[in-house]
């Protein structure tokens, strides 16, 4: 069976599920620009685990929230900094519901182009408005909330004693100003309590009238909501990013086991970081790569999950262009080696590739074993195909897709045949020159030990 880290406990758990069926909830996008690669990490982690236990006979149903109501700009629930999809709408001059559209529409295309699976549910902050304020509502009866001398609701941290349990966060070690919310007319019993909602002020739209007013809601209450409503009050897996595991997940744990009284989700999975060649992705750092960025290289999308897989989720990874280009290449053979093994869809399971899998989802194991396999002289081509397949389901790379050969223009071929006269003569700055009008034609070009390659 299916082994996975759980981050509560601190140790590699067994995924059963319940009477043959596994329920996830997936921390989904806040719509209010394009997902970057480290963001698809974590949704492709939940992918591969939704693909291994289907593999493993569990019928499984995940769910995905759509936050299009926002975080603060500094993802603090409680701070007064502007919701991010406003800004947005004012940066692009357009409502923010149809920046809130554009983007998830943008977020669909990008799981679409990396085989993601769609989830069964992707519901929507702003059309859960009516199911938060009813949570909170109880919340606040069963004496875990209460409304603030500000006017806004908050959840009493103090009334969940089990709080940190995810993190190592414990209440007694939470100072004052850990989150830069902390101001001397704040509205809260306790400095570590948060708000479930908070009133409008100032702010005209996207606000809902309640019975504490006119307001928005905070971070965490749309998934304690949302993920009871479509999956109930026993949740098999809950999977995140690992930047979620503190503040967001030790909330909305607190939130959902004091709305029901019992320990709602099973096991807290989380992925880890994902560098680009050494930095962390920032608009400052200039390194943001979007999925588009990939592909306007002349790169298949689908070697950036190759490129993914290479590393186990729960390390952390430092992508880079040349890994891109490396992964690129390995689909384009391993896609060759399936057509020459025919066109039966026969499976074939090896037991070192799901024993890999099994074992807390070891990826970067589980592809080292299929290039043993791939030059393996003693097993068919036939036979080769078929354990490549049935990886495939799990994987996801679509291995059996035939590559379709496309013809260079005249044009094109001179070029080539120039830049590689140049490279030959050691004429970089012409080889440079002729590659960049190679780029502008369509075709992009990589330099390795055997020459170009395009």
């Amino acid at each position: 069976m299916l082994k996975i880290y759980e981050t509560r406990s601190r140790e590699v758990q067994e995924v059963v599920g319940h009477n043959g069926e596994l329920s996830i909830y997936c921390c989904g996008p806040t719509v209010y620009r394009d997902a970057h690669i480290g963001n698809l990490r974590t949704f492709l982690l939940a992918d591969l685990i939704a693909r291994a236990a289907t593999v493993s006979g569990l019928k499984v149903t995940m769910v995905q929230n759509i936050t299009d109501v926002g975080h603060m700009a500094n993802d603090l629930d409680d701070s007064d900094s502007e919701d991010k999809i406003l800004s947005q709408s004012k940066a692009e001059k357009i409502d923010p519901f149809e920046i809130a559209r554009k983007y998830e529409a943008r977020f669909h295309h990008d799981l679409k182009e990396l085989n993601i699976h769609p989830a069964s549910a992707y519901p929507r902050a702003s059309e859960s408005i009516d199911l938060m304020i009813d949570t909170i509502q109880k919340l606040i009866e069963n004496k875990h909330a209460y409304v603030g001398t500000d006017g806004n609701v908050y959840f009493d941290a103090q009334s969940f004693p089990s709080y940190g349990a995810i993190s190592g966060n414990r209440l007694d070690a939470l100072k004052p100003g850990y989150r830069h919310d902390e101001n001397e007319d704040s509205g809260k019993k306790f400095h570590a309590d948060w708000a479930l909602w908070k009133v409008a002020k100032d702010r005209t739209q996207m606000v809902w009238q309640t019975p504490w007013g006119s307001g928005f809601p905070g971070w965490h209450i749309e998934c304690t909501a949302m993920s009871i409503k479509f999956l109930g009050e026993k949740i098999d897996l809950h999977v995140g990013g690992i930047d979620l595991r503190f503040p967001h997940h030790e909330n909305e744990r607190a939130q959902s086991n004091s709305l029901t009284s019992t320990e709602v989700v099973t096991h807290w999975i989380h992925g880890e970081h994902l560098l680009f060649e050494g930095r962390k992705m920032s608009k400052s750092a200039g390194n943001v790569v979007l999925l588009k960025d990939i592909v306007e290289r002349g790169i298949d999308p689908l070697a950036a999950r190759f490129a993914l897989l290479e590393n186990r989720y729960r390390s952390q990874m430092d992508l880079s262009w040349d890994s891109l280009f490396a992964s690129h290449e390995t689909l384009k053979r391993w896609r060759k080696l399936l057509s020459a093994g025919g066109d039966s869809n026969l499976l074939e399971v090896d037991s070192e590739f799901i024993e890999a899998i099994h074992k807390d989802l070891d990826t970067p194991r589980a592809l080292q074993r299929l290039r043993v396999i791939e030059k393996d002289s003693e097993i068919s081509l036939e036979g080769k195909r078929a354990i490549f397949i049935y990886a495939d389901q799990i994987l996801g790379l679509d291995l059996t897709r035939v590559e379709v050969a496309v013809e260079l223009t005249s044009e094109q071929q001179d070029l080539l045949e120039k830049r590689a006269t140049a490279r030959a003569d050691k004429n970089y700055g012409e080889s440079d020159r002729l590659r960049d009008l190679l780029q502008a034609s369509g075709l992009t070009v990589k330099d390795g030990a055997t020459g170009q390659t395009w």
